[in-house]
């Protein structure tokens, strides 16, 4: 029997771990779930990702695509003259506001970093990209400020199930701001 070509079968195992992490947590994860997930015979899940941690890789780039999108979307952001620590606020409640078992799953694999090395480049990714958008606004050291800011508000609504607060998280922003009148 010929073989069939199915371009998408990457793109389907690496959503497919991305639906085994949100619903089984990491520890779920294994070429076999995610297999079975995607319905895809297990060779195929080993063909495209040798290890776990090239699965995990693919799908926390994947995941955190998410935020990228979020912040293209939000077209204020890329004009000059715009109320920074306003927009970014206004992005974070959005973004938080929406799924937030994709949220979760975000942090979950960016914090996997912890405990694999291979994940971090990958997870400073986000930072890195988030920070360069920043810096178009403001300058590198306050960019990178912000992001760390707003990955903290973040992991402290997730963590705590406080809800989301865009004054006190525009706030918070605007102090990181440099002065324009000093």
């Amino acid at each position: 029997m010929p073989r069939r070509h199915d371009p998408e079968r990457r793109r389907r195992i690496i959503d497919a771990a991305i639906r085994v992490v949100g619903a089984k947590g990491l520890a779920g994860l294994s070429h076999r779930t995610v297999a079975a997930e995607a319905d895809v015979p297990l060779g195929s899940t080993t063909y495209h990702f040798a290890t776990l941690d090239e699965l995990m890789t693919a799908a926390l780039r994947q995941a955190g695509e998410g935020f990228a999108k979020a912040v293209a979307a939000r077209g204020r952001l890329a004009g000059a003259g715009a109320d920074l620590p306003a927009e970014l606020a206004g992005l974070l409640g959005e973004w938080l506001a929406g799924d937030r078992t994709g949220v979760e799953l975000e942090y979950e694999l960016y914090l996997a970093a912890l405990r694999r090395p291979a994940l971090r480049p990958v997870a400073a990714e986000w930072a890195d990209d988030t920070a360069a958008l920043l810096a178009r606004h403001t300058d590198p050291l306050t960019a990178r400020a912000l992001v760390a800011l707003m990955d903290g508000i973040c992991l402290q609504v997730l963590l705590t199930g406080v809800p989301y607060d865009e004054e006190y998280a525009r706030q918070a922003l605007s102090r990181l701001m440099p002065d324009p009148d000093r």
